[in-house]
C-alpha cells in the first residue's frame, strides 16, 4: 500500500507529477472548458474555485469526494435563478472534466449536486458515469423543473447511464417523494438526525419501496458521526474527519516507539553500525528495509545483503525521510487514521508543489508539515507527542505547532482548499498572503489530489 509513497517521500522519479489541470481561460483561449463553459459576461459573478471535502463510508474510510464551487457556497446559488443554477453546474462539470476526473478519483467516487432540469443536459453524458453520484437540489422556484413523470424518466436514463442517483431528504423536500423508488442514497442534514426522524423515514422507505441508503451531511464531530452510524447511516461528510479528541493519556504504539528511537538516533549523528544494530532488534523493520533497498523503485546495482551495506546505500537522509512516513503509516484496520493519512497525504504534496513555485529548496521541508499535519489523528496521541521524537526542523516545529513561521501560511492555505464550502473567502486570503492566486492554489490541490490518490490507493 504505501509503495508508492516510499518511492515519492524518499525522492525517486519514478512518481510521475500528474498534469495540473486548468480553470477555463479567457475566450480567447481554446480549452475544452473553456468551450463547454458560458462566456464571462454571462456568469454574472466572480471567479470561481474548485472544492472538495471527502464522504466516508461506514468503516470510515474515504470512498467519495463531494465537489462543489467556492462560489457557488458563497453566493448560496441554490436559491438563485434557475438559468445562474444551471451556468455554475456547467462551469462545476468543465473544472472536472479539465481535472480528468475519471483518474483523478481512482476507486473513488465524485458528488455533485445538479438542478433536476440538469439532468437532460447533454454535458452529464462527458463525464464517467460509473464514478459520479448525482444529487439532486432543493427544487427551484422558478419555472423549469421537470413534472413528476419526466423527472423519474430521466433519473430512469441517467441510472441506465451507469450515474449513482441521490435525493434530498423526502420529509423536508416533498417534491421529489414520487422518485424516491429510484434513490440510491438520501442526503440528510445532520442537525435533522433525531429519532423520530429518523424513524419516519424508515418508515416512509418501507411504504414507497425504496433502499436507498442515507448519506449525512455537515457531521461536525466525532460523537455525531456515531450517532449517525448507530442510526443506521451508510455515508458520511463533515469536519468530523480532522476533529481532534482527547488523546492526553493515549501512547504511541509500540511500532512507533521503535521508529521514533531511530529517528532521534539518527538525528544526533549516532554511528551506523549503532543505527544498525538497532535496526536489527526489530526483524520485521530489517525485512522492511532491505526489500525496499532490494526493489525496483531504488535499482540498487547489486543485491544489498546487510542492514550495514543497507545504510550505506539509502543514506541517511533518504532513512530519515523513509522512518517518518513509517511512523506516521495507520493501523491498517483503523478506516479514520487511513482516511486523515490520505487528507494528510493531499496536503503534503500539495505544499510541495508550491514550496516548488514558491520557495526554492525548502520542498522537502514543506512536505513534511503537510504529512505530519495530522499526525495526532493518525496515532491517536497529542501531536506535540507524536512529533516530539522525530527531530524536525524549528521552522516545522512552529508551523505545527505554533501556528507561526515561513511554513504556517502554506499549510493555511491547504486548510482553506479544504474548507472552501463554509468559508469562502478564507481561500482568498490565505493565497494572497502566499502571493499566488486562487486559482494557482486549487489547481496544486487537485494535482495534490491525483498524486494522493494514485500513491495511497
Amino acid at each position: 500500500m504505501f509503495k508508492k509513497i516510499f518511492g515519492r517521500l524518499l525522492g525517486e522519479t519514478h512518481v510521475a507529477t500528474p498534469p495540473q489541470p486548468t480553470h477555463p481561460p479567457a475566450p480567447a483561449a481554446e480549452s475544452p472548458a473553456a468551450a463547454r463553459a458560458p462566456s464571462a459576461q454571462q456568469t454574472e459573478t466572480a471567479a470561481t474555485y474548485l472544492c472538495r471535502e471527502p464522504i466516508l463510508g461506514e468503516d470510515q474510510r474515504i470512498v467519495a469526494y463531494l465537489f462543489a464551487l467556492q462560489e457557488a457556497a458563497h453566493h448560496n446559488i441554490r436559491h438563485s435563478s434557475r438559468r445562474l443554477r444551471h451556468l455554475y453546474t456547467e462551469i462545476l462539470i468543465g473544472h472536472l472534466l479539465d481535472a480528468r476526473i475519471d483518474r483523478l478519483l481512482g476507486q473513488r467516487l465524485a458528488c455533485i449536486e445538479i438542478p433536476d432540469s440538469f439532468l437532460t443536459h447533454p454535458l452529464l453524458d462527458q463525464l464517467p458515469a460509473h464514478q459520479i453520484m448525482l444529487l439532486l437540489a432543493p427544487p427551484l422556484s422558478d419555472a423549469g423543473s421537470l413534472a413528476p413523470e419526466a423527472l423519474q424518466a430521466a433519473l430512469r436514463q441517467r441510472q441506465a447511464d451507469g450515474f449513482r442517483i441521490g435525493l434530498p431528504d423526502p420529509l423536508v423536500i416533498e417534491e421529489y417523494g414520487a422518485a424516491l423508488p429510484l434513490a440510491e442514497f438520501i442526503a440528510l442534514q445532520a442537525p435533522t438526525l433525531y429519532p423520530n426522524h429518523c424513524t419516519r423515514l424508515r418508515q416512509l422507505q418501507l411504504e414507497q419501496g425504496s433502499t436507498a441508503r442515507w448519506f449525512v451531511r455537515d457531521l461536525p464531530a466525532l460523537e455525531d458521526f456515531r450517532f449517525a452510524h448507530k442510526m443506521g447511516a451508510a455515508l458520511f461528510h463533515g469536519a468530523f474527519v480532522t476533529s481532534r479528541e482527547e488523546w492526553g493519556k493515549h501512547e504511541p504504539g509500540p511500532d512507533t516507539l521503535r521508529i521514533t528511537t531511530l529517528i532521534a538516533k539518527l538525528r544526533a549523528d549516532g554511528e551506523t553500525r549503532e543505527i544498525a544494530n538497532l535496526l536489527k532488534q526489530d526483524a520485521a523493520l530489517s525485512l522492511r528495509l532491505l526489500r525496499y533497498v532490494n526493489s525496483a523503485a531504488y535499482q540498487p546495482q547489486e543485491p544489498v545483503t546487510s542492514i550495514e551495506h543497507a545504510l550505506l546505500m539509502f543514506g541517511r537522509e533518504r532513512l530519515y525521510r523513509w522512518l517518518i512516513l513509517l511512523a506516521c503509516a495507520p493501523d491498517a484496520n483503523n478506516g479514520r487514521t487511513s482516511a486523515a493519512l490520505e487528507i494528510a497525504l493531499v496536503r503534503a504534496r500539495m505544499l510541495e508543489l508550491l514550496g516548488t513555485e514558491k520557495a526554492p529548496g525548502q520542498s522537502e521541508s514543506l512536505f513534511l508539515v503537510g504529512l505530519l499535519s495530522l499526525a495526532d489523528i493518525v496515532l491517536q496521541v497529542p501531536l506535540a507527542k507524536a512529533i516530539a521524537p522525530l527531530s524536525l526542523a524549528d521552522e516545522v516545529r512552529a508551523a505545527l505547532l505554533d501556528h507561526s513561521g515561513p511554513y504556517r501560511p502554506f499549510l493555511d492555505l491547504t486548510i482553506a482548499c479544504e474548507q472552501g464550502f463554509k468559508e469562502p473567502e478564507r481561500l482568498q486570503q490565505a493565497a494572497e498572503r502566499c502571493g499566488i492566486s486562487p486559482e494557482e492554489a486549487t489547481d496544486s490541490h487537485l494535482a495534490a489530489l491525483q498524486w494522493a490518490m494514485e500513491v495511497h490507493g
